[in-house]
């Protein structure tokens, strides 16, 4: 029987990434079951809202025992079509795009590297985490030769549009961004973008405002010592 599909909000999207990971480390300790409490804690996120994501898979656990560890493992790698090898290809091969190369993590979660371009052609055939480098006017034919399913644009800002339609020219039709510039891109296409500046942007905001708090509670103890009746 074919299993009915749900619309699962994006919200919930996001953080089947997070609790996959969570259920890895858990089958890595031999873990057969969990609550929905302890998965959450470990998540970083109230266990009401686990068991509402869960639902969106067809998961409701099981009283008094929880979730089944490898069963919802089953579950959620299909949900996120893990299941399945994704092909990846970085274009742009400076820092960040070599850095990402030599990543032997993507291969293990199930997006194996299949080709590197850049178009400085004074890096084409060099190799870098054991991938030689192509020349972006190659990007149709690798595209189409090792079956590449993803783009990751690790260019400069100034190149990522082009970078981008090429990527959706040659049948790409999920992108991850790394370039600090938005690019546009057709409405069936997916995009994600990351911005590690934009990152540290709001961990800075939030370091302030600790930082602020530190300084209010401060002001607020001497306030509390001055004698009664004294003035500024």
């Amino acid at each position: 029987m074919e299993r009915t599909r749900r619309r699962i909000p994006e919200a919930t999207v996001a953080r089947l990434p997070v609790y996959l990971r969570t259920l890895l480390e858990l089958q890595a300790d031999q873990t057969v079951t969990i609550s929905s409490e302890r998965l959450a804690e470990m998540a970083g996120v109230n266990a009401a809202k686990v068991r509402k994501d869960l639902s969106y898979l067809g998961s409701y656990g099981t009283r008094g025992v929880g979730y089944d560890v490898e069963y919802l493992l089953f579950q959620m790698s299909r949900e996120l079509g893990l299941t399945n090898d994704w092909q990846v290809v970085i274009v742009g091969v400076g820092n960040l795009g070599a850095a990402l190369a030599n990543y032997g993590g993507f291969g293990e979660r199930g997006f194996p590297v299949g080709a590197l371009v850049d178009a400085d052609r004074a890096k084409v055939g060099s190799l870098v985490g054991g991938h030689r480098i192509h020349h972006l006017d190659d990007l149709d034919q690798l595209v189409a030769d090792r079956a590449i399913a993803i783009g990751v644009i690790a260019t400069p800002a100034i190149g990522a549009q082009e970078v981008a339609d090429r990527l959706v020219a040659a049948g790409i039709t999920s992108i991850l961004n790394f370039a600090p510039t938005v690019v546009s891109v057709p409405s069936e296409v997916s995009i994600r973008k990351v911005d590690l500046a934009l990152e540290l942007q709001i961990l800075s905001f939030y370091r302030q405002r600790d930082a602020a708090g530190e300084g209010l509670k401060v002001e607020d103890d001497l306030v509390a010592l001055r004698p009664a009746g004294s003035v500024n």
